[in-house]
Parts: C-alpha cells; sequence; structure tokens
C-alpha cells in the first residue's frame, strides 16, 4: 500500500517542514544553480562580441536569457507535475548542461544565442519545481520569510557569481572558461538532490491556507487536480491574473529594467567601467541584505507591504535618475551612486513578493500549472524590457527611458495597492 501523503515511505508520520530543513535542502540546490547562472551572466556579451557579432546583437543575446525563461514557463508547470519536483529539478539540470556545451564551444553567434536559450529554458523548469514544492510545503505562517529567502539565494548568487569569474579572467583571459563554472555548479547541485535528504519525503504538505474568492472569475485554487496546460490555466484564473498580473509584470519590468538601466546609464555619462562595476556590486549588495526582512514583514503586516513600498521606491529611483543625466562634474556620477544604492534598496524590501503572492493564489494540491502560468506573466514582461529600452532610448533619450520606468512604477503601486487586498487578504495569525 503507498504511503499517503501525510506518512512517509517507512510508514512513520510526516511531520511539518521545519524553516531550517527548508532552508538547508531545499534551497542549497538553488543556491549553487544561481551562482553557476550569475556566473555566466557578464561574459555572455563579451563572447558574443569575440565571436563577431556588433555590440547590439550581444545585448539582443545576453538578453535571451530571459526569452528563453518565457518559452520554459509554457510547458514547465506540466513537466512539474508529470514528474514531480526532484526530478524535475535533475531533469533541468540535464538539460541545462547541453545549453552550456553549446555555449562553451560556441564558433559562431548562431550557436551563443541557441545555447543561451536553452539555459534560460532549464532554468525556468528548476525555479519553477522548487517554487511549487516551497508552496504545497511550506506553512503560511513563514511561507513570505521562506519565498523571500528564495528570492535572497538567487540574489547570492548573481552576486557570488561574478567574483568567481573575475578571477577566471585574472588568471586566463578567456572569457569562455567561465561557462565551466556553470557545468561544475549544475554538477554539484545534482548532487545535492540525488543524495541529500529531500523535506518532500519527511514533510507533509501544509493545508493552512485558506482560499480566496475570485470576484468574477471562480474560486482561485479550486480547479480539479487534472493536468491543464498554461494557457488553459491562464483561461480558467483569468480573473486574477489580469488584475493582479499586471502589476506583477509591471514589478518584474521594473526589475529587470534595473539591470538593464544601471550599466547602460553608467556608460552614458562616461563613468570609469571598473567604478561602475564596483557601484553596481553595491546595490546588489544592499538588495541582497533585506531578504529576510521583506519576508518578515510580509508575514507580520500583509503582502502588500511588501509590493507597494518596492514599486513607490523603484519608481520615484528611476523618475529622480532621469533628472540628473546632464549635471555638472561629477554630480551626475554622484548621483549615479546615490540612486543605483536606493534601487537596490527599493528592490530589496519587496524580495520575494511575486514568489509568495504566486504562492498564496495557487491550489494548495497542485500548483504547478497556475505557477508556470504566474512565472509566464511576470517573465514574458521581464523579457520584454531590453526591447523596450532600446527602442525608447533610440527613439527619444535615456532620459525619456528612465522617467517612463519611473511613472510606471507609480502605475504598479497602485495596482498592487489596490489588488493585493481583495485577493489575498491578510491571513488570521
Amino acid at each position: 500500500m503507498p504511503a499517503s501523503p501525510s506518512s512517509s515511505p517507512n510508514g512513520k508520520p510526516k511531520k511539518e517542514a521545519t524553516l531550517t530543513q527548508v532552508t538547508l535542502l531545499a534551497l542549497l540546490p538553488s543556491f549553487v544553480f544561481a551562482i553557476g547562472e550569475g556566473a555566466i551572466i557578464p561574459i555572455i556579451p563579451t563572447v558574443a562580441v569575440s565571436l563577431g557579432t556588433g555590440i547590439e546583437f550581444a545585448g539582443f543575446i545576453a538578453g535571451s536569457l530571459m526569452i528563453g525563461q518565457m518559452i520554459g514557463d509554457l510547458p514547465a508547470g506540466a513537466v512539474v507535475q508529470r514528474l514531480g519536483e526532484k526530478r524535475a529539478m535533475l531533469a533541468a539540470l540535464g538539460v541545462s548542461l547541453i545549453g552550456i556545451l553549446l555555449c562553451a564551444f560556441a564558433v559562431a553567434p548562431w550557436m551563443l544565442l541557441v545555447g543561451v536559450v536553452i539555459i534560460g529554458i532549464s532554468a525556468a523548469n528548476f525555479n519553477l519545481a522548487r517554487h511549487a514544492f516551497l508552496t504545497t510545503y511550506v506553512p503560511l505562517r513563514y511561507r513570505a520569510r521562506v519565498l523571500s529567502t528564495l528570492g535572497g539565494v538567487f540574489r547570492a548568487g548573481f552576486f557570488v557569481g561574478p567574483f568567481i569569474i573575475a578571477g577566471i579572467l585574472v588568471l586566463f583571459d578567456a572569457p569562455q572558461y567561465g561557462f565551466w563554472v556553470f557545468i561544475v555548479c549544475g554538477a554539484i547541485a545534482a548532487l545535492i538532490l540525488l543524495f541529500a535528504p529531500d523535506p518532500e519525503t519527511v514533510a507533509r504538505p501544509s493545508h493552512s491556507a485558506k482560499v480566496v474568492p475570485d470576484a468574477g472569475a471562480g474560486v482561485v485554487g479550486s480547479l480539479p487536480p487534472k493536468r491543464l496546460g498554461v494557457f488553459a490555466t491562464i483561461r480558467a484564473n483569468a480573473g486574477v491574473l489580469v488584475r493582479l498580473g499586471t502589476g506583477a509584470g509591471i514589478m518584474a519590468a521594473l526589475r529587470a529594467a534595473r539591470n538593464v538601466m544601471l550599466p547602460l546609464w553608467a556608460l552614458s555619462i562616461g563613468m570609469d567601467t571598473a567604478a561602475a562595476v564596483l557601484v553596481i556590486g553595491v546595490s546588489a549588495g544592499v538588495d541582497f541584505a533585506l531578504f529576510f526582512v521583506s519576508g518578515w514583514v510580509m508575514d507580520r503586516f500583509g503582502r502588500v507591504w511588501g509590493a507597494v513600498p518596492a514599486l513607490l521606491g523603484l519608481g520615484a529611483g528611476f523618475l529622480t535618475l532621469a533628472f540628473t543625466h546632464d549635471l555638472a562634474g561629477d554630480t551626475s556620477q554622484l548621483w549615479f551612486t546615490a540612486l543605483a544604492v536606493w534601487l537596490g534598496f527599493a528592490n530589496g524590501i519587496g524580495s520575494g513578493i511575486l514568489m509568495t503572492l504566486g504562492a498564496d493564489l495557487a491550489p494548495r494540491q497542485d500548483p504547478a500549472p497556475f505557477l508556470g502560468a504566474w512565472r509566464l506573466i511576470t517573465d514574458s514582461s521581464a523579457a520584454s524590457v531590453p526591447v523596450i529600452v532600446a527602442a525608447a532610448t533610440a527613439l527619444v533619450s535615456i532620459s525619456f527611458t528612465s522617467g517612463m520606468l519611473g511613472v510606471l512604477g507609480f502605475v504598479g503601486a497602485a495596482l498592487m495597492g489596490w489588488q493585493i487586498p481583495k485577493h489575498v487578504p491578510r491571513q488570521r495569525r
């Protein structure tokens, strides 16, 4: 007789997942994977140029990682639903190996492009599998803290990875060697998944969350546990995905815009490259440092206190930046430094909010299809940013682009402040 969801394979009752257990066992593979991903992001444009492409197409190749994630979101929910969380992550690591080998041995720009897209597809499946597990097994009372920690794990990996690459470049002066860092990280993540105890085998699902009615669109999470594709899931949950998903998409876009705009802005004001990298690194460090505070605030005071302040901060930062481009002397660089740190702070106080909202809205028993639809919306918004920034900057100016993003931040804050209380009211503690 198979073990029930409340018992382990040896027949003993499963216990509720503890915060330490989830953090060490569920998040460690994600941290290692994020280090590998963070290591390759800075070298993709350099490798593309070395293969003979122009700077514009090199930027497109770098941005194709998000395009791959958007593509990967389409089947990710069904893959996790069919294979299970652990096997889906192992499969994603196997697929990522194909992509990274294409990048490492690329002799033409198209090979690098295909490899980067494949890595993005695998990252979407890997990240969704972990998100689905945490949604199902983490108790509601500290869900935001765990998912904010997951957001912090990604930030930490993206923070550590570039320093590893910097050391490799100093030693070898060969950017393509950096792709082997991803291979090593993928192998370590696979070993952790294969040999470390998996919380899914000892923790029972959490059923403490209450389902929230979606006015005008049925009940979120009320769908029967049958296999639904991402588009069928979007249709079934259209109401909440349009109303709350629009604000979530704006937040995802502004976060991606921060990663695109800061290097471009530093370049446009003539800032020294080393100084710009240091400033952006400090901004990333501030962003990372706030992840647990963000989760505590959301668990204690409600999700709206993670989303609205972050969007207001991002909006104010981009809008202020728009008026500092042509200031005299070094003033523009001083403003850039201050605002880069501010944008890191604003992003950090909203750490984990998009994953937490997705977990709050997803069905308890079978969250993967809904989370796939949710991530498709946010990843599609993020993937559109390089094109939007390039077009707005080419047609008008980089200052106009920054101001436009600032206004968008205020619009997103208004939407989130309006819709979150309707769909995710504060839970009884």
